[in-house]
């Protein structure tokens, strides 16, 4: 659990945000209560750990506009939609747009404190899943286009050999960029480099 997580909760009902921060502080998080959506994109900070219980209905702009909106802007943070009138066409539109679950009111409070967890969880894996996408792009950041071509032939399978006959190089070339690819990479096996490269985002090829 991450004690620095806090649960915004984006509900325009005092009765239902003092419920759902109840629930929340028991867990061990912290809460900001934001009494409109509007309210939300002017004081949250987008970088806190945490998640959002959101209702549907609101003054102004309505929950799963908001949604999309964060999802537009590259905003990650698990969403809890929540709703005192719920129907199939909203449930279906705020899981489709990537909400963790959509509760509706009442909701019963052990329900809504294993959903607040399991958002948390989302979250937590998802930062730690940037956090070494940016490492392994740092990483490989570092390599020459000449290592970048030797390092995809790796991935891809082929031994120094095949690589040297395909580059039209000697196998000792190979070797020597092979070397310096693992070590630039901070990898000491074939396993440990393919599994770096998996966390290089699909749209930044390590080819040149």
């Amino acid at each position: 659990m991450n004690q620095h997580s806090v649960i915004n909760v984006v509900d325009d009902d005092p009765a239902v945000a003092q419920a759902i921060s109840v629930v929340s502080r028991s867990l061990g998080y912290r809460v900001a209560v934001y009494r409109s959506a509007e309210d939300f994109l002017y004081g949250h900070d987008p970088n806190q750990p945490g998640c959002i219980l959101l209702d549907v209905k609101m003054p102004g702009m309505s929950g799963l506009e908001l949604q999309r909106m964060l999802c537009d802007a590259g905003v990650t943070l698990p969403i809890i939609m929540m709703s005192g009138h719920g129907d199939i066409p909203m449930a279906v539109e705020a899981m489709s747009s990537g909400a963790v679950t959509f509760l509706e009111k009442p909701f019963r409070m052990k329900m809504l404190a294993e959903q607040i967890a399991r958002a948390i969880e989302i979250d937590d894996a998802r930062r730690e899943e940037r956090e070494r996408c940016q490492d392994a792009r740092a990483r490989m950041d570092q390599l020459t286009d000449k290592e970048r071509v030797v390092l995809e032939e790796i991935v891809h399978g082929l031994t120094n050999k095949q690589i040297a006959e395909k580059l039209g190089l000697s196998i000792r070339a190979i070797e020597d960029r092979r070397s310096r690819v693992m070590r630039k990479l901070g990898t000491n096996s074939i396993i440990e480099l393919i599994e770096l490269v998996k966390h290089v985002p699909p749209n930044q090829s390590f080819s040149p």
